[in-house]
C-alpha cells in the first residue's frame, strides 16, 4: 500500500517512543516519523529481534498495539489494531 492508498492521512513527527515486549520487560527505543489514527512508521538502530506484534508506548503516555505492516533493517511500519 503506498501513501496515495491509506486508510487514514499521515502527518510527519519526530516523537520518541519505545516498543514494549514480553509484557514489559523488554523494550527498544524508536523514533515515530509519522503518525495516524491507523498505524505509524518507526525509525529504529535494528528491526533485529522485534516482533511483528509488539506495544508501543509514546512519551506523552499513549500506548498502542501494534503489528507490523512491512519492515525494512532500521524502519518498521505498523498498524494499530
Amino acid at each position: 500500500m503506498n501513501e496515495d492508498n491509506r486508510a487514514a492521512q499521515r502527518h510527519r513527527t519526530l516523537k520518541g517512543a519505545r516498543i514494549v515486549i514480553n509484557d514489559g520487560f523488554s523494550t527498544f527505543d524508536c523514533t515515530i516519523r509519522n503518525l495516524s489514527g491507523t498505524g505509524a512508521k518507526l525509525q529504529v538502530a535494528s528491526a533485529l529481534g522485534i516482533p511483528e506484534r509488539f506495544g508501543l508506548k509514546l512519551e506523552d503516555g499513549r500506548q498502542f498495539s501494534c503489528e507490523t505492516a512491512w519492515r525494512t533493517d532500521t524502519e518498521i511500519g505498523v498498524r494499530f489494531l
